[in-house]
């Protein structure tokens, strides 16, 4: 993750304060809408460390068959993470 939890939190304050002054929401509980701004936030930051660790167990169950074939872990890894992120439409920098 290269955004800390920290500054996620902040971003989420400072989304709400401003949609709020703004009004472009309205909200009685600016605590808790805040609460949940920060946590849609911090899945989205995470959803790339979650994408490498599954590649990482994808690959972990082929490793034998990887290692009979000749298969490169990296070329592997850039193809799985690959197919991966098109199945479910993300994208990643």
């Amino acid at each position: 993750m290269l955004l800390s939890r920290d500054f996620v939190g902040y971003m989420a304050k400072e989304v709400v304060k401003r949609l709020v002054a703004g009004e472009m929401i309205e909200t009685k509980n600016v605590e808790g809408v805040t609460q949940a701004m920060r946590q849609v936030m911090a899945d989205e930051v995470t959803v790339e460390d979650r994408l490498n660790e599954e590649v990482r167990e994808i690959l972990a169950r082929y490793s034998d068959e990887m290692r009979n074939t000749g298969a490169s872990y990296q070329e592997m890894y850039k193809k799985v993470k690959g197919q991966l992120a098109r199945e479910r439409k993300l994208i990643l920098r």
